[in-house]
């Protein structure tokens, strides 16, 4: 059985620093799992790690560009076959970020793929799209799926319209929805902390994003063509800069509007994963939060692994 480690938990915790010591000592390889980070030049929003000054192999991080569009499939087909190449190596995969429906690809016995594409429905989502606005959509969405609609931004109407699609059928798709996916040794990590300095934490990191030169980073993107309306500009950080840019806000309260969708984002991101019992949940304040998680690890992983990890060390 493939080993597979997960590393999750709400945006701005400190994911991305815990894998990449993770990594180096279990000869891992990291994919990551934010539906962000997969898109090229969007770097200070999606706060990537990087990549030149880090010799840990990462996957999923630059593989298409910002005006192309992405989907749950598309991850889970990739991140699998990734998967099995670093098993193959020995080596152990990290799968590290908090989109939900990303990591519920992997971990629950999802199959987007066997929703073919109505056409006719999509039209005339989209038409209740331009008629009613996204929010609407998403009400729609929530009564069918709530589990997909609480990892959406209620905004993002374009993703909204794919989940209609795949909730079209409801508890055909909805039954499997918490079917778990048992292919993998499975080591499932979660980080949490005190809810105030979670939120500290998130909004000191915007303000770095700020002045790293993220309104910057969006008008040079603008500047090349890149369409305002496009799946990669919805991301949060992204989306407040263009209505900055567009003079339909001002600077501070872009600022401001930025960190409380990010504060609610994270907030949604712990309801759904506290969902799966599986998740092992680490305080990330913890003085000896490295030793409690490898420990734990150590005891997932099967003897032949821990002995060939000793020899690397």
């Amino acid at each position: 059985m493939e080993n597979l480690l997960i590393i999750t938990g709400p945006t701005g915790i400190g994911k991305t620093e815990l894998s990449l010591k993770l990594a180096k000592k279990y000869k891992g390889e990291i994919i990551s799992s934010d539906s962000m980070q997969i898109y090229k030049k969007l770097d200070i929003g999606t706060a990537k790690v990087d990549l030149e000054n880090t010799k840990i192999p990462h996957h999923m991080v630059d593989i298409i560009d910002a005006k192309e569009n992405f989907s749950v499939a598309d991850f889970k087909h990739r991140a699998k076959e990734i998967i099995s190449e670093i098993n193959s190596r020995g080596g152990l995969p990290l799968v590290v970020g908090g989109t939900g429906l990303y990591i519920n690809s992997l971990v629950y016995n999802l199959d987007f793929t066997e929703t073919e594409a109505d056409y006719a429905y999509r039209e005339e989502l989209n038409k209740i799209l331009k008629e009613k606005g996204s929010e609407f959509l998403y009400k729609k969405l929530y009564t069918l799926n709530k589990d997909m609609a609480e990892q959406i931004h209620p905004n993002n109407g374009q993703r909204i319209i794919r989940a209609l699609e795949i909730s079209k059928d409801g508890n055909e798709k909805g039954s499997n929805f918490r079917q778990a996916n048992k292919d993998y040794n499975l080591i499932f990590i979660g980080l949490n902390m005190d809810r105030e300095r979670l939120y500290e934490r998130i909004n000191n990191r915007v303000d770095k994003m700020i002045e790293l030169g993220l309104v910057e980073e969006v008008k040079s993107l603008l500047d090349k063509g890149l369409d305002k309306n496009s799946q990669s500009l919805k991301a949060i950080g992204y989306k407040e800069v263009i209505s900055y840019l567009d003079g339909k806000i001002e600077y501070d309260e872009m600022i401001e509007l930025i960190k409380k969708n990010s504060r609610h984002y994270a907030k949604r991101q712990l309801t759904w994963f506290r969902r799966d019992d599986r998740i092992q949940w680490f305080d990330r304040e913890s003085d000896n939060l490295l030793e409690e998680i490898e420990n734990y690890i150590d005891s997932k992983l099967d003897g032949e692994f821990r002995r060939k990890d000793d020899n690397i060390r």
